[in-house]
């Protein structure tokens, strides 16, 4: 999951993959809350399941949602 995140941002920010890893913020990715929606919305299509993710939730790191993805799909 952690190389699938990356290589989508790769994509949508035009970051090469190299320069992200598991404790890169989307912060210094520059990645708002727009795009974080955005983000999760590809991923469950992609995964064909919905992660009902709390508005308060707070995913701060690359790893972190890599994680919390992985734990939705155990």
């Amino acid at each position: 999951m952690y190389n699938r995140i990356r290589k989508y941002l790769s994509e949508q920010l035009e970051i090469p993959v190299e320069d992200m890893d598991r404790n890169t913020t989307f912060e210094s990715l520059h990645v708002d809350s727009l795009d974080m929606v955005e983000m999760v919305m590809y991923m469950e299509e992609e995964l064909g399941i919905d992660f009902e993710m709390d508005g308060d939730m707070k995913l701060e790191t690359i790893g972190e949602l890599a994680d919390f993805i992985e734990d939705k799909l155990a």
